[in-house]
């Protein structure tokens, strides 16, 4: 038994039983794929996956136990790693953070400038996706934290601490009749096109439960994954605008005008995660105070290191 067959194990269940797929993301031949598979089921006496013909179409009862074990080998060799990285370089490396576009654009900075004068030997790569996109690289070890309001806290293998709490506002072209409007409801919103943030970011679930406890069906003509689209189009007058309230400066956004609207909607409440079990640097944990001094190494590690 090798790290390869494992990795290779690993690397089937998440290219969906695909060789060719596990044999291009691992850089090897697909030949070299099934062989390592076959060489460890011989040496186990299980098979692991269920074949039909030539093809893996599953995991066999012993392959679903044991894909278990082999997710916390790899996380381990790869928490070693890490380990001695941060007593021989222990101000340099790299640190990734998944994190959605509102977050990076619009509350991040100046953490990561912060974080890059204490730290300047560090590499930090901000990578951007949707909530779903944040979990799996931090479920997979491809980002070491990840923030976002959506999703983090539906995997029980993700260590989830609050960030901070806002709420959506709605911003309108400049003289729209909204804009001055005193007492405003959800109903005088719902009597206009509205163009927000698309299902699954950014709080929509939250908008839609808000209109639908209402008994309205707002016409939203138009979806985006970030404010700063939804904001052009509303700049050109597609329709109004419902955006996270950090997302309007209005030093900036001069087109537009933003309306009292924010007791309509609901707390919304941003997580930062880390996967359980996976080793952070010292410099990640300070990232993490940086966001929330409250969230110290301590409570983080505390945390991150119970079964969940």
């Amino acid at each position: 038994m090798n790290f390869q067959q494992l990795r290779i194990v690993r690397e089937t269940v998440r290219q969906n039983f695909n060789l060719t797929e596990v044999a291009e993301a691992l850089f090897t031949s697909q030949p070299g794929v099934s062989k390592h598979i076959k060489d460890l089921e011989d040496e186990l006496g299980v098979e692991l996956f269920v074949r039909k013909g030539k093809r893996l179409i599953g995991l066999t009862e012993p392959g679903k136990e044991l894909i278990g074990i082999v997710e916390r080998l790899l996380l381990d060799a790869q928490n070693i790693k890490q380990l001695a990285d941060q007593f021989t370089q222990k101000d340099q490396g790299q640190l990734v953070i998944a994190t959605t576009h509102t977050q990076a654009r619009y509350v991040l900075p100046k953490v990561v400038k912060g974080f890059k004068d204490a730290f300047p030997k560090v590499h930090l790569v901000l990578h951007q996706g949707s909530p779903a996109e944040i979990v799996s690289m931090l479920q997979t070890g491809q980002a070491d934290i990840g923030i976002a309001t959506e999703a983090l806290d539906t995997a029980p293998e993700i260590a989830t601490f609050p960030y901070y709490q806002w709420r959506h506002a709605l911003i309108v072209p400049k003289g729209h009749p909204l804009a001055s409007l005193k007492g405003l409801t959800l109903k005088d919103i719902a009597a206009y096109p509205i163009i927000t943030y698309h299902e699954g970011y950014t709080g929509r679930g939250q908008l839609d439960k808000a209109f639908a406890d209402e008994g309205l069906a707002p016409d939203i003509v138009m979806s985006a994954l970030d404010a700063d689209v939804i904001k052009a189009y509303v700049e050109l007058g597609l329709g109004i605008g419902i955006v996270a309230s950090m997302a309007y400066y209005a030093e900036r956004d001069t087109n537009l005008s933003l309306s009292e609207s924010e007791h309509l909607f609901r707390l919304n409440t941003t997580l930062i995660g880390v996967r359980r079990g996976h080793y952070l640097r010292g410099y990640a944990y300070k990232f993490i105070e940086l966001c929330a001094a409250e969230h110290t190494e301590a409570v983080v590690r505390q945390q991150a290191t119970q079964l969940a």
